[in-house]
């Protein structure tokens, strides 16, 4: 009976543990989920970067705009949200490290 005892201990143990861990991760989702608005970045679970153009909360759907294009996710399809306030603008690629780059294939094409 008592070589039971620490193993029953240890699975409720775990299990309390990954309950808890599940719940702030939904917790987590949720909230960002309630914060995402006009303009916020997000990713979708296939890997699709866009910006939020409007949230249907009735239907539960998402419409994101993607260069241009707008398209329609449900709201379980964002993976994650970036607000627009914290949104960083893209950084733009040094010309010369592009010609560099071209100069030093130019280079081994030759050889």
């Amino acid at each position: 009976m008592q070589n039971l005892i620490l193993p029953l201990i240890l699975v409720v143990v775990m299990v309390f543990w990954m309950q808890r861990t599940q719940k702030k991760q939904a917790a987590k989702q949720a909230q960002m989920k309630n914060e995402m608005k006009k303009g916020s970045d997000v990713v979708t679970i296939g890997g699709l970067h866009a910006k939020v153009d409007r949230v249907n909360e009735a239907e539960k759907t998402v419409d994101l705009d993607c260069e241009g294009v707008i398209l329609t996710f449900e709201l379980t399809a964002i993976r994650s949200v970036k607000n627009a306030e914290e949104a960083k603008p893209a950084e733009e690629v040094k010309p010369e490290a592009e010609e560099a780059k071209s100069e030093a294939a130019d280079e081994k094409k030759e050889d």
